[in-house]
């Protein structure tokens, strides 16, 4: 084994449980929302805080901190920024408030603001072109992996023991996670420090925004993420409920399906870079309708049948959307990729917190319901995209 393929090891295992770490502090308090809901005398939609001002900080925050990593370095800002963010789970793991939980869970919006566009910049930068493709594979896996899992560990401990150590579990084993990280990073051997350019950015947004092929996009983001957290955040409350009364540990199972999702992102997007995306698209978008609708049978069976579906549907269209804002980006591709991810994670905030409103004067139907008409609107999306395209040709 020659030094650059063990460090190109290094490096993806590096980035595969830094992902991991950082993906699971992002997502360990979705199956908690009932867990804090009781505990603090909540509403799901007050419940629902725990994620969304995180993510909501996160679709603003990416905006400004990619200037930031690459005016002080990608590397530094990812270890500063993964350590940071698993003390403030640590805090929140204490939080005597739910204020105080809400606090910290804003400050990992923050540092997780700022890990984001360096893992990114990083692995686009240090790893060789022929590999980069492995490298941020294992980097996504690793996330996915860590919000999976996560997921389920936190409902099994909350279930068993409370939801205090489910946090104080994740956001230690993501502290020894992050201590480890300088020791595995490799130093940057091709970066060079750019001075902020604040100006030139915000004219490449500007940019961006005016373009008829990137608007419909990022609304796109802002959908997809809205419909798929909307269902994730409130189906703990639902399955917890008669006919189902599910425990939490049975719940937190529930994110067994996310696995189903990479097929999706995979197969679907293979076929996207066939040619015709914009139909493959709009294939997605109907599976993702078809899951929901599955989702109001008394059956629990047909219940995580239509997880399942509509899991496998979303990340292919969120795998078609990401690549196509690429394609159509002509120029300035940083700024037009953290504009998708700033309407992706503000449809996580915003969307996500509109669905704890339904849950709690409609039940599920309600949730369905709000859900189906973000959906209604992606088809809308999908049937410009398919009218610009057949344009462009």
């Amino acid at each position: 084994m020659t030094a650059e393929t063990g460090g190109l090891r290094r490096m993806s295992l590096a980035m595969f449980g830094a992902g991991f770490a950082n993906f699971s502090i992002l997502y360990c308090v979705q199956p908690l929302l009932p867990a804090f809901a009781q505990s603090f005398g909540l509403g799901a939609a007050q419940a629902s805080l725990a994620l969304s001002i995180t993510t909501g900080i996160i679709a603003f925050g990416v905006l400004a901190t990619s200037a930031l990593s690459d005016a002080y370095g990608h590397r530094r800002l990812m270890i500063v920024s993964l350590i940071a963010s698993a003390l403030a789970t640590l805090l929140a793991a204490a939080a005597p408030t739910w204020g105080g939980l809400v606090a910290a869970r804003a400050l990992i919006g923050v540092t997780m603001s700022a890990f984001l566009p360096a893992a990114m910049a990083y692995l686009a930068e240090e790893t060789p072109p022929q590999s980069v493709g492995m490298a941020v594979g294992l980097y996504i896996g690793g996330s996915a992996f860590g919000g999976m899992l996560a997921r389920m560990i936190a409902g099994v401990l909350a279930e068993f023991g409370s939801w205090r150590l489910s946090l104080a579990v994740v956001g230690a084993a993501s502290l020894a996670a992050a201590a480890l990280l300088p020791r595995l990073l490799p130093p940057a051997a091709h970066f060079t420090p750019r001075p902020l350019a604040l100006r030139a950015a915000g004219e490449a947004f500007r940019d961006h925004l005016r373009s008829a092929f990137l608007r419909p996009l990022f609304l796109a983001g802002l959908l997809l993420m809205g419909a798929f957290v909307t269902i994730f955040n409130y189906v703990g409350f639902h399955l917890m409920e008669p006919p189902f009364l599910l425990g939490q540990a049975a719940v937190g199972m529930i994110f067994a399906v996310y696995p189903i999702g990479s097929l999706g992102s995979t197969w679907l997007g293979a076929l996207a870079g066939r040619g015709r995306r914009e139909r493959v698209f709009l294939l997605a978008v109907i599976v993702m309708a078809a899951g929901v609708a599955m989702t109001l049978a008394n059956s629990l069976v047909a219940a995580v049948a239509g997880m399942a579906v509509m899991t496998f549907g979303f990340f292919g269209a969120h795998s078609i959307a990401t690549s196509w804002v690429g394609v159509r980006a002509t120029t300035a591709r940083a700024q037009a990729s953290s504009l998708y991810l700033a309407f992706y994670y503000l449809g996580s905030s915003l969307v996500g917190t509109l669905g704890g409103y339904c849950w709690d004067h409609g039940g599920w139907s309600g949730v369905v319901a709000a859900t189906g008409a973000m959906i209604v609107g992606l088809l809308a999306i999908a049937g410009r995209m398919i009218q610009l395209e057949t344009r462009r040709r």
